[in-house]
């Protein structure tokens, strides 16, 4: 099949190649002409503008948007809007709110263009071991795309979830339950290292060994596992955990609901604590415990001199 992947970041990118890899044909196009460039000299057919995408494309057309979620996907389909015809297919493969597909595809209906949400796991590996693919939308245009789909995702690694905006909501709470395992991890391993017997243990082997038959065994201890063994006490990163968005979407469609998920926002707040130094309501802490019981506290003239 013929198909334009738009957004050739680090996700778009791979999966471009893997359906170059998979003998699909690809136009492809971003914003930045240099990995345009760099995938049309590893056979897609490279596009300079939104309209020479359209182009080079016979209908009905499918277009792949991989890019960060919010305006600029807005921008770009308010452009395909007025250069796809009735029949042509829109997919959204970023981590956007589901609302905003509901919205979009009702904008796109109008013209007769039909649009998928398409909710996508993987991060850098995927190129390699394939995507995992949830997808919202019409029924019947998602059968047209199986081809695709199959070579996107590792075997059985892709899923019909629904009407508009299905995909992206089981991604969003996908991530969300992501955010509650990382940070069961970051915990256990932290404890671990704080114990009399932290420095005797070697995390990377423990890691390792959980993942032999222990029911907490999972693709995130690999990574712990490869984290361990390239720096065993992660020297080279910092504790600011950064946040994407689908971890807050889903604590606030949990508080719309009344679905109680303590978890899950507990690994939000933490990371949002995560991107604090010395924060004003520690300090308040502090001073309580000062004025109401006479306890010393820390200066930040002594902090800096320790």
């Amino acid at each position: 099949m013929k198909l334009a992947m738009v957004g050739l970041g680090r996700m778009g990118m791979n999966m471009a190649r893997r359906l170059l890899r998979g003998g699909h044909e690809v136009v492809a196009f971003n914003r930045s002409p240099d990995k345009t460039e760099r995938l049309a000299a590893e056979g897609a057919d490279g596009a300079t503008s939104l309209p020479q995408v359209v182009e080079k494309l016979a209908p009905p057309r499918v277009v792949w948007l991989m890019l960060p979620a919010g305006e600029i996907i807005d921008e770009h389909l308010e452009q395909l809007r007025t250069l796809l015809e009735a029949g042509d297919i829109v997919i959204d493969g970023a981590n956007t709110y589901y609302r905003d597909d509901l919205r979009r595809s009702e904008v796109l209906a109008e013209r007769g263009v039909h649009f998928l949400d398409a909710g996508v796991s993987g991060g850098i590996w995927g190129l390699k071991l394939g995507y995992c693919l949830m997808i919202g939308g019409e029924k019947p245009v998602y059968e047209q795309l199986v081809t695709v789909f199959e070579t996107l995702a590792p075997p059985e690694g892709y899923l019909y979830c629904g009407p508009a905006g299905a995909g992206h909501f089981v991604k969003m709470v996908h991530n969300g339950i992501e955010y509650g395992m990382m940070q069961a991890y970051a915990e256990g391993f932290q404890l671990l290292e704080a114990s009399p017997y932290g420095a005797g243990l070697d995390f990377a082997d423990l890691a390792h060994l959980w993942n032999r038959g222990s029911v907490v065994r999972s693709w995130l201890l690999e990574l712990a596992e490869d984290a361990f063994r390239k720096e065993p006490e992660l020297g080279d990163v910092t504790g600011h955990v950064a946040d994407s968005g689908e971890g807050r979407w889903t604590v606030q469609q949990a508080v719309e609901t009344g679905v109680p998920v303590p978890v899950l926002a507990l690994s939000l707040f933490q990371r949002f604590r995560s991107r604090q130094r010395d924060p004003f309501g520690d300090r308040v802490l502090a001073a309580l415990r000062r004025e109401f019981g006479g306890h010393a506290v820390v200066s930040p003239t002594d902090q800096a001199g320790a």
